[in-house]
Formats: C-alpha cells, structure tokens, sequence
C-alpha cells in the first residue's frame, strides 16, 4: 500500500475528539490534521511526537492532512491509520504472501452472522475461509506488541461470529497486523480488556485459528512484513 501523496514531517500537539490532531510543522505553520483511529492510541499521542502526515487536495475533504505515522528513534515507525490494515493485507492476500491459506478468490466486507461483516471471505479452497483483520499498535514492552489497546465491544463480538462459522464447518482466521517496524511478538492486552482476552481464549478452544504478521514501514507506504509469534 503505496501513499498516495508525498508525507510531511510535523510535530504533534495534542490528539482530541478521537479523530482530530492539532500539528505544527518546521516552518511554524500549524494544522488541524486527521487521526483515523478510535483507539486510545496509547504510548503514540503524546506533546511532541514526531509524525508523518499526507496532505491531500480533496476539495470534499474538511481537513487537508492525514495523521499516518509516528517516528520512533533507531528509525522505526508506527502506523497510525487502522484503514490501512486492510488495504494491506488485501494486497498481501493477492500476492499470495500469507502462508497457510488455501484460497482461489477473495471477497471483502461480506456479510455474515448477525448483522456483521467479515474483513475477507476467501472462498475456492477445501473451505471457506472468514478472515478478520485487527491493527496492534500498542507497545509497552520493548519488542512486545499487544491488542487492544482500549476496550473493544466490537472485537468481542468478531470472535463470537467467528466461531460461528467454525461450528459450521468453515474456517476462520483471526489476523493481528502489527503496524509497527519494532515488534518480535504479538499477545492480547487482557488487562485492557479481559473480556477480550477471555473471549479470545474461547474463541482459539472452538477452533478459530490465530495469525500475526508484522509491516514494512517507510515514507512510501506500508506492506506486509514477516509472520510474528504470537503468545497468549
């Protein structure tokens, strides 16, 4: 996933409202950019920061830059965009660089279960594979990369539909795309959330299947990287 714009360097201000970034760039100017992210982005929005934003020319846009990383020392990066996952793995999926899935065809945002999508339906294999797709961007731990980082109703629920299509004969992937260039290992922040982290630990019992790859990250974009473990 290339960007599509040229990034900018900017210092963040404050991250408010979830979805808002005051910033302010080298020659002083400062903006109101676009954060697309509803988690607490933990450890990533502080004073001070140094982020790459995409300016855009869209005249239907309100907010002419878009937040998409957070620069580390040792020349890391974070991606901030959680949309960007699934472009990611999309592309990943079409390349055929996720081992272990046997497909012919991949459908995105297809309904199923109760009034849910799944991320990837990939179909043309022994069975149908659901394949949901999370974005793990927190870090408190040096190397150790954790999901969520704030409490996800909505992840809760993912899992519960996935193993719904386990107990009728499909099968179905739970994929943690670390956006980050620093992680060795991905787990489950249960302190977060332990509703999460117990649904997580049913889900695997029934039967759904656990992937964690981590991205390639730089000024161009952001594709899929190397497989991680992941440790519950």
């Amino acid at each position: 996933m290339r960007f599509q714009t040229p990034l900018e360097p900017a210092t963040l201000l404050r991250r408010y409202k979830r979805f808002l970034a005051d910033i302010r760039f080298a020659d002083g100017r400062e903006a109101v950019a676009h954060c697309a992210n509803p988690g607490s982005m933990m450890g990533l929005a502080e004073t001070g920061m140094r982020i790459w934003v995409e300016p855009n020319d869209d005249p239907k846009k309100k907010l002419k830059y878009g937040w998409r990383l957070v620069e580390h020392g040792g020349g890391d990066f974070t991606g901030v965009d959680t949309s960007a996952a699934n472009r990611v793995v999309k592309a990943g999926l079409e390349a055929r660089a996720i081992a272990g899935l046997e497909y012919d065809g991949v459908r995105p945002e297809v309904k199923y279960g109760e009034k849910s999508r799944v991320d990837f339906l990939l179909q043309g294999g022994a069975r149908d594979i659901y394949l949901e797709v999370k974005s793990v961007t927190l870090m408190r731990t040096a190397g150790l990369a954790e999901f969520p980082d704030s409490v996800t109703a909505r992840g809760l629920k993912h899992l519960q539909e996935l193993t719904t299509m386990v107990s009728q004969g499909h099968r179905a992937v739970l994929l943690f795309l670390v956006q980050r260039t620093d992680a060795k290992v991905v787990s489950v922040a249960g302190d977060i959330d332990a509703a999460y982290a117990a649904g997580l630990r049913a889900a695997l019992a029934a039967g759904v299947e656990a992937l964690a790859y981590d991205c390639v990250i730089d000024l161009q974009g952001i594709t899929l990287g190397k497989p991680l473990d992941f440790q519950f």
